[in-house]
């Protein structure tokens, strides 16, 4: 499994979803990604994120308030570096995603810091054929 994963990856998604790695800041494919669509777990393709929910937290790595699907994702504390935060990460394939902080813009208070190489983007245009067609109701009645 881990050896299929190596030859799947890439050297960094790898590093991000199995080692619980960390991509370096505004240096990442979604950080400035604003098109519309979903963001689908690299490892697994399970969905995780909308654009609807994204936003520009300045932080160096893509940030959304909320889940698409909830219980998709999975919270954990981290006490790694010598800090207390809560990592998430998928709960299909186990990827880690990132982290949870509580200041987020939206409803929740939210800020979901996801590390790109943890994500694949499916634009709305081609939900239908990706095999997403039940997400397109997120982006209509625009």
């Amino acid at each position: 499994m881990k050896k299929d994963l190596q030859n799947k990856l890439t050297e960094m998604q790898y590093h991000v979803t199995q080692e619980d790695g960390t991509e370096p800041p505004y240096q990442n494919i979604y950080d400035a990604h604003f098109e519309e669509g979903i963001y689908v777990d690299i490892v697994s393709g399970e969905p995780l994120f909308s654009s609807k929910d994204k936003y520009d937290a300045s932080c160096g790595w893509p940030s959304f308030t909320k889940p698409i699907e909830k219980q998709e994702v999975t919270e954990h504390l981290d006490e790694s570096f010598g800090m207390r935060r809560v990592e998430v990460r998928s709960k299909t394939a186990d990827s880690h995603l990132g982290h949870v902080f509580p200041d987020g813009p939206g409803e929740n208070g939210l800020r979901y810091c996801i590390n790109s190489a943890a994500l694949k983007f499916i634009p709305v245009e081609s939900l239908e054929e990706e095999g997403y067609g039940e997400y397109k109701k997120l982006f209509q009645g625009e």
